[in-house]
């Protein structure tokens, strides 16, 4: 069987070494390469939300991604999923968009789901999709959503412990109410990390690692 190759979307570079620890992890078979454009994500949360321009130039990354020889694409981001989405009907390769296998996860084992964001334009498709892919499932959630309204600008503004801390309290407030937690942004995995132990509490999913899973069972 010849050795398969997976091309990554991203909209920060920072998310490149991220993904890169993951797919040595879990996908040592597996070729990679990244293409990066942060404008995406830029003009998204400039606009306040997900333009026809970023939409075009989604699908134009994905076909250059299939043409360089991917055997699968998966998109990093999940403020443009419904681009990612729409692109996927263009190319002859699977296009993946990177919070779906957590999606997937929390419907099958939460009845009450909790979604934490620190960017409207995250939470809002994050909370559709997982509707959608409840729907698809034939299950009947009760989703509750939090915004961390001030954390991203304090985050951009170099004040990682003030976004860190806001997290952090919407998270223990979240854990309180719902039977799992999943986190609309990948930023925000390493406060999960950080909170206190705690067996009561609701687990906190992150889309990346459980994408990279899902990518090695199939790939």
């Amino acid at each position: 069987m010849s050795k398969k190759t997976l091309g990554l979307i991203h909209t920060s570079a920072t998310l490149v070494p991220v993904f890169a620890a993951l797919c040595r992890d879990k996908l040592p078979g597996v070729e990679v390469f990244n293409i990066a454009d942060d404008s995406l994500i830029k003009e998204v949360i400039r606009c306040g939300e997900l333009t026809p321009s970023v939409s075009r130039r989604v699908a134009g990354h994905v076909e250059a991604a299939e043409a360089a020889g991917a055997d699968f694409v998966l998109v990093t981001c999940s403020s443009i999923g419904s681009a990612v989405e729409s692109a996927a009907k263009l190319v002859g390769v699977p296009v993946l968009r990177v919070d779906q296998p957590m999606a997937d996860q929390a419907v099958r084992h939460a009845g009450r789901i909790g979604v934490a964001a620190t960017l409207s334009t995250t939470l809002g498709p994050t909370a559709d999709l997982i509707q959608r892919r409840a729907a698809a499932q034939g299950s009947t959630i009760d989703l509750t959503t939090r915004l961390c309204k001030g954390a991203f600008e304090a985050l951009m503004g170099g004040d990682p412990e003030t976004h860190d801390a806001m997290v952090a309290d919407a998270l223990k407030e979240l854990a309180t109410s719902v039977d799992v937690i999943v986190l609309a942004q990948a930023s925000m995995a390493r406060v999960a990390e950080g909170l206190p132990p705690d067996a009561g509490r609701a687990p906190i999913l992150t889309s990346p690692p459980i994408a990279i899973d899902y990518l090695a069972s199939v790939l």
